[in-house]
C-alpha cells in the first residue's frame, strides 16, 4: 500500500520552517489503517510484548490499535499533568521547544513493552520515552513509528535502525 499518498504535508506548522506530516487522511482510511497494523506486526515479535506504549497523542492511536488487534495491553505516555500520581517524568528538547512526558510506574514485575509513535523527527521524544519506560521498570523490547524522517536523525535502538513503515 502507498502510505505516503495518504500523508498530508503541512508547511510551517507548528512553527515556521517545520514541515508537518499529517497522518489524519491515513487514519480515515479503514483499509490503510488495517494495513498499518499488519505492517507493524511484521516488523516485531509479538511473543516478546506485554504492552504497547503510545506517546501522546498520535502514538496513542497506533499503540491502542495494536494492543486491541493482537490482544496485548496499552500504556499511555502522557504530557505533564495529565496522569494522576504517582508518576515519573522525563523532560526533553523538541525541534521547536521543550516538553515533558509522564508515566505510571509498574509495580507487579517487569513488563515487556514496544513504544509506538507517529513520527520520528530528531529523536528527542523517543529517547525520553525509552528512558522513562526503563525508569518506571518496563523492559523496552522495540520501537515502532509510522514515519521516520531519516534526514533529521540517525537514531538506533539495540544497534538497529528504528522500525518504520514510511521513510522520508
Amino acid at each position: 500500500m502507498n502510505y505516503q499518498a495518504l500523508i498530508r504535508d503541512v508547511p510551517d506548522f507548528p512553527i515556521p520552517g517545520v514541515l508537518f506530516r499529517d497522518v489524519s487522511p491515513l487514519l480515515q482510511d479503514a483499509e490503510a489503517l488495517d494495513s498499518v497494523a499488519h505492517g507493524f506486526a511484521k516488523l516485531i515479535d509479538l511473543k516478546n510484548v506485554d504492552l504497547f506504549v503510545g506517546i501522546e497523542s498520535r502514538g496513542f492511536i497506533f499503540a491502542a490499535m495494536l494492543a486491541a488487534k493482537f490482544n496485548k495491553g496499552f500504556l499511555p505516555l502522557r504530557k505533564a499533568g495529565k496522569l494522576p500520581p504517582p508518576v515519573l517524568q522525563e523532560s526533553y528538547a523538541l525541534e521547536y521547544g521543550q516538553a515533558t512526558l509522564e508515566i505510571a510506574p509498574y509495580r507487579d514485575g517487569k513488563k515487556r513493552v514496544i513504544i509506538c509513535d507517529d513520527v520520528l523527527a530528531t529523536g528527542g521524544t523517543l529517547k525520553a520515552s525509552i528512558s522513562l519506560c526503563e525508569k518506571a521498570g518496563y523492559s523496552v523490547e522495540d520501537i515502532l513509528v509510522l514515519i521516520d524522517l531519516t534526514f533529521l536523525n540517525k537514531l538506533t535502538f539495540k544497534n538497529q535502525k528504528i522500525k518504520s513503515l514510511i521513510q522520508y
